[in-house]
């Protein structure tokens, strides 16, 4: 019973230091926006009228 216990608290913490790894890279990244079209042209993926 012992076994089982410790085995599982050491999945626990696997799972939490894996997790905290995973968001830290997350936050890192550099997201960015594309800038807007300088022609007035509209993006491929917007409908025209």
């Amino acid at each position: 019973m012992k076994l089982v216990m410790v085995i599982s608290i050491i999945i626990c913490i696997v799972v939490i230091v894996v997790t905290a790894l995973v968001t830290t890279k997350a936050y890192s990244f550099k997201h960015t926006v594309d800038p807007e079209p300088v022609d007035g042209t509209k993006h491929s993926g917007e409908k025209t009228s």
